[in-house]
């Protein structure tokens, strides 16, 4: 499936390896809040430390200015990776220049070295050429485990690969595995879930998944554009008006399924007044939050037989109790289904981890825009750039 150079493809005792991760985690007081994302990079680390690398890692965090902001520094990532890997962790304090290029030059084989935030350079979202060349010259090798960074072609993703052999780690190699795999030869019948609350950012995944699924279940806010274009009333329901010409496109389409009821409340509160009715005729000064237990009984049951699920996007406002039964629901669908299941996008990962479920779904996609551009068939910058096997 993978054309790609991996680590295990690469030769690295003694060398100097640059690893684009993805630590781009929540930081609170300069303690990191959840380190799923460190964890997630920790197979490739080991395995670099294990064969005798030079371990330099590089992420991104937040959104910095362009500039130095030590609110996000990634001082305490390194401290945290210090705790969950035997290897010594270092931090260098800058990205290239001559505090980077001293801690380079005195580190050992199987020590590893964290460089300051990438997005500290504005040379890093313009892939400027120079900054590709400066970090380039730290390293012998370079590898990208950094999925939730693929789809942006910045220097430290992209403009890197240019100068040094470069291949992908294990975690990039499994999230393209599994979501490349589902789309090239997916076990039927294909169950595409998709939730959120804007048809705009997802056209191209409906587009693209309209063409390939068996069953296309919306849920959460797009579904109220859907039944606007449809011309229900839809009371004072978020719906992108833009996007009605779209979703009309979509409407004919006996592959799409939209909810037969939702929870509707009085008020975007989580304390809101609210009450079950059938899809399509909500009352003025009330709004869609959730899909109702209806539609979750109806969609568990597409669910249960499907051989691949593929789940990005919540089916309600998830963050508030009262309207997270859809979300819970579908999330214990798919993981009962035993079927092949993939799910994307922040708020489903979080919602399954909530659910206390996560350990029941094939895979948990680490990153929600690069997962949702592999689901609308694009080529991420960041894995085209990596060295062919």
């Amino acid at each position: 499936m993978m054309n790609k150079k991996t680590v295990r493809d690469l030769t690295v005792s003694g060398k100097r390896v640059l690893v684009r991760v993805d630590f781009n985690v929540p930081l609170k007081d300069g303690v990191v809040g959840d380190d799923t994302r460190i964890r997630a990079a920790l197979p490739t680390i080991e395995y670099l430390v294990e064969h005798g690398a030079a371990v330099i890692l590089c992420s991104h965090l937040g959104r910095p200015k362009g500039a130095p902001d030590p609110a996000y520094s990634l001082e305490p990532v390194a401290k945290h990776l210090g705790t969950l890997t035997a290897a010594p962790v270092r931090f260098a304090g800058e990205l290239v220049g001559e505090k980077a290029r001293q801690a380079v030059e005195s580190l050992q084989p199987g020590e590893i070295l964290l460089l300051e935030n990438t997005r500290f350079h504005p040379g890093e979202t313009d892939n400027d050429p120079d900054l590709s060349a400066q970090l380039a010259a730290l390293a012998d090798v370079y590898v990208n485990d950094a999925f939730g960074s693929a789809h942006r072609a910045h220097a430290s993703t992209e403009g890197v690969a240019r100068h040094l052999p470069s291949a992908a780690g294990f975690l990039m190699e499994k999230e393209i595995e599994y979501l490349g795999g589902v789309l090239a030869d997916p076990e039927r019948p294909f169950v595409a879930v998709l939730g959120g609350a804007k048809i705009g950012d997802k056209i191209g995944v409906i587009r693209n998944l309209i063409a390939r699924a068996d069953h296309l279940l919306i849920g959460g806010g797009m579904a109220n554009t859907f039944f606007k274009a449809r011309g229900d009333a839809v009371g004072d329901s978020l719906v992108e008006d833009d996007a009605l010409e779209t979703a009309r496109e979509f409407l004919g389409n006996p592959r799409l399924h939209l909810p037969q009821d939702c929870v509707i409340a009085d008020a975007f509160d989580k304390d809101a007044e609210s009450r079950v009715i059938p899809a399509g005729d909500v009352p003025a000064g009330w709004r869609i939050l959730d899909i109702g237990p209806e539609t979750v009984k109806w969609y568990a049951g597409i669910l249960s037989g499907a051989g691949t699920v593929v789940w990005n996007g919540p089916m309600g406002v998830f963050e508030f109790p009262a309207f997270a039964e859809g979300t819970v629901g579908i999330a214990r669908a798919v993981a009962e289904s035993g079927a092949t299941s993939i799910i994307g996008g922040g708020d489903s990962v979080a919602a399954i981890n909530q659910s206390g479920l996560a350990d029941r779904v094939t895979h948990l996609s680490t990153g929600g825009g690069a997962s949702l551009e592999m689901l609308e068939g694009k080529v991420l910058p960041g894995v085209a750039a990596l060295d062919e096997k």
